[in-house]
C-alpha cells in the first residue's frame, strides 16, 4: 500500500477542491476504471454508482458517470446509500464493480471514493494498481457507437431494505421496542428507520434529514451524546447511531450509557457461541480492549487481532476461518450475512443475539480494563521506536503487566507520531505506565 499514489488503506480520501478530490480527477479517475474493466475482458454489465449526502456528491457522481461512459462502460445510479448496500447490490445486481462516494465519518467538505468488485467486496491490491496506472496515462474515448448509457435504479432503497430483513430469522420481530435511531444526517436517513420500523419497532430518528452539509455534525456514532439524550428524553428501550455512510454503528442502552463496537461483539459473541453458530475465532483489532480478550476467553472463544482497519479485520477472518470480527469504533463483520462492515445487518445482529433479553443486563459480562492513549508527537518519535531505551521501557511495561493487561505501541503511517496505549486493571497504575512510557519515547525522539 506504501508504493500507492492515490489509495489509501480505505480508498481515496481528502478535501473537496483539493487535488485529487476534484471533479477533473473524478471523471478520469471513471474512466480508468472503465478501461481497466474492459481491458479484463468485463462485460456492459456495468458499474453501479452510490453516495452519502454530501453536496459535492452531485459533481463527483456526474464526473464519474461521464468517465465511465467515455470508456465504453455502462452506469447505473444509486443515489444515497449506505456503503455497504452498494456492495450488495453490486452482487444482486451482477455488476462489474461498485462505487460509493463518501468520507465515511469525516465532515461534509471531504470526500472520498470507495470501490467495491463484483462479489460485494474491496478491490485487490492488483486492480487498484491497474487503476492507478490508467489514471496517468492519456484520456481517450471510445468510439461513439461503443460509449456506455447511464440510468438511475428507483428501487434501490427497497431492495437494500429487503436483505437487511432477510438476515435475520422469519418469525424475529421488534414489537414492542421503541427504538432511537440516529442516522447521522448521512447514507442511512431513509433505509434505516423503513428497516426497523417494518421489524415493528416504534421508531425515533434524529440526524435523518441531511442538507448537504451537516452529516456527521454533532450527531452519529461519532457523536453518540445526541442519541445518548435522546434514548434518555424519549424513554426508550435502546437507541442504535450509524456513521455517514452507515458502516459503522454504536448503540446506546436503555440508561443512555454507550455500547461500542467491543460492547457489540462481545452481545453477538456470547449468543452464537451458546447457539453454536460461531465459526473460527472473534477478530477485533491492536485496539480493542482487553477486557473484551478475557470476556471471550471465559466463553471459550478465541480473540485474534489485527491491525486497525476494517479491511485488515477481513484478511484475519478469511486467514481463520471466521465470521465474526470488528474494531471499537463499531465496524462490525457478520460474514455469515454480508461480505463488509455492514451498520444496519450489525445492529439487527445484535437485537437478534439478545432474544428478548434487556440489553443493559447483557453486556454485564463484560469489564473493560481502564485504558490511556497518549499521542507522542514529535519530530523522530517513529524512528524512536526502534532505540534500545524505548525497546526497554516497553520490556519493563509489559512485564509490569503481565496477566493483567497489555501495553501498544503504533507509529503513524504519515505523521511524526507514536501512539502509546496502556490496559490494566488498576487505572492509576495504567496512568502512570503509560506517563512513562510516553516520556521515554519523547526523550529518544529528541535525541534522534
Amino acid at each position: 500500500m506504501s508504493q500507492r499514489k492515490y489509495f489509501g488503506t480505505d480508498g481515496i480520501r481528502g478535501t473537496v477542491g483539493v487535488w485529487p478530490i476534484n471533479a477533473e480527477f473524478m471523471l478520469r479517475l471513471g474512466r480508468a476504471l472503465g478501461a481497466v474493466l474492459r481491458q479484463q475482458g468485463g462485460s456492459r454489465r456495468g458499474v453501479l454508482i452510490g453516495k452519502d449526502t454530501r453536496v459535492s456528491g452531485y459533481m463527483f457522481e456526474a464526473a464519474l458517470e461521464a468517465g465511465l461512459v467515455s470508456a465504453g462502460v455502462d452506469v447505473r445510479m444509486l443515489g444515497p446509500m449506505p456503503t455497504p448496500a452498494v456492495a450488495f447490490l453490486t452482487r444482486s445486481l451482477r455488476a462489474e464493480a461498485g462505487i460509493v462516494i463518501s468520507a465515511s465519518h469525516n465532515p461534509h467538505h471531504d470526500n472520498g471514493i470507495k470501490f467495491f468488485s463484483a462479489h460485494g467486496e474491496k478491490l485487490s491490491d492488483a486492480m487498484e494498481a491497474a487503476i492507478e496506472a490508467e489514471i496517468d496515462a492519456p484520456f481517450v474515448t471510445v468510439p461513439s457507437e461503443q460509449l456506455g448509457k447511464a440510468r438511475r435504479i428507483d428501487d434501490a432503497v427497497t431492495r437494500y431494505a429487503e436483505f437487511c430483513k432477510s438476515t435475520v430469522a422469519e418469525d424475529f420481530n421488534l414489537n414492542g421496542l421503541k427504538i432511537v435511531l440516529d442516522c447521522a444526517n448521512g447514507a442511512t436517513y431513509q433505509v434505516a428507520p423503513k428497516v426497523f420500523a417494518e421489524l415493528g419497532a416504534e421508531v425515533v430518528a434524529i440526524g435523518d434529514k441531511p442538507d448537504g452539509f451537516n452529516i456527521n455534525r454533532d450527531v452519529g456514532s461519532t457523536h453518540p451524546q445526541a442519541l445518548q439524550c435522546a434514548v434518555l428524553e424519549q424513554g426508550a428501550d435502546l437507541g442504535i447511531a450509524f456513521d455517514g455512510d452507515g458502516d459503522r454503528v454504536q448503540m446506546v442502552d436503555r440508561h443512555g450509557v454507550l455500547a461500542d463496537g467491543d460492547d457489540l461483539l462481545y452481545v453477538i459473541a456470547r449468543a452464537w457461541q451458546a447457539r453454536g453458530q460461531l465459526r473460527g475465532p472473534v477478530v477485533g483489532t491492536l485496539m480493542s480492549n482487553y477486557g473484551l480478550q478475557q470476556a471471550l476467553e471465559q466463553l471459550g472463544v478465541g480473540l485474534v487481532r489485527a491491525q486497525v482497519g476494517d479491511r485488515y479485520v477481513l484478511q484475519k477472518l478469511k486467514e481463520h476461518d471466521g465470521v465474526l470480527g470488528g474494531e471499537t469504533s463499531g465496524h462490525i463483520l457478520c460474514l455469515d450475512r454480508a461480505t463488509t462492515g455492514d451498520g444496519i445487518v450489525s445492529a439487527l445482529a445484535v437485537l437478534e443475539a439478545l432474544g428478548g433479553e434487556d440489553f443493559a443486563t447483557t453486556r454485564q459480562g463484560l469489564r473493560k480494563l481502564p485504558q490511556v492513549m497518549i499521542n507522542v508527537r514529535a519530530d523522530g518519535a517513529r524512528e524512536a521506536l526502534a532505540s534500545e531505551a524505548v525497546r526497554q521501557a516497553l520490556a519493563d511495561t509489559e512485564q509490569a503487566l503481565r496477566g493483567r493487561g497489555r501495553v501498544v505501541l503504533r507509529a503513524s503511517g504519515t505523521e511524526p507520531l507514536v501512539r502509546v496505549t496502556v490496559e490494566g486493571d488498576d487505572a492509576g497504575e495504567v496512568q502512570q505506565l503509560a506517563q512513562g512510557l510516553a516520556d521515554v519515547v519523547r526523550s529518544a525522539a529528541e535525541r534522534s
